[in-house]
């Protein structure tokens, strides 16, 4: 029994990616965004982790990009690298403002 789960699971991912290789660039990249973009729950624990707003900003500047709005990929570019190089911090909460 446990074969056949393994078969259909095997088959499954096959399928998903078959479809991710049928699908537009934009759409994967805006997918990738919208999996990466901190939620309003998750803002206070999250938003100073490094890793996570640079994978968040470098997703959106691929859908800018894609877009073809370099001018709008690029400070999200610089933002990703200011994360990464530790140059920016996270900013104020929006809802509570600086303290």
């Amino acid at each position: 029994m446990r074969n056949i789960n393994m078969a259909s699971n095997n088959q499954t991912d096959q399928d998903l990616v078959d479809q991710l290789h049928k699908a537009e660039p934009l759409a994967l990249a805006q997918a990738l965004a919208n999996q990466l973009a901190i939620s309003p729950m998750d803002w206070h624990r999250l938003n100073s982790n490094r890793q996570i707003r640079a994978k968040e900003q470098l997703a959106a500047a691929l859908v800018y990009l894609l877009n073809d709005c370099p001018e709008e990929a690029l400070p999200r570019l610089e933002q990703a690298v200011g994360w990464l190089n530790r140059s920016v911090k996270a900013p104020p909460c929006p809802t509570h403002g600086e303290r």
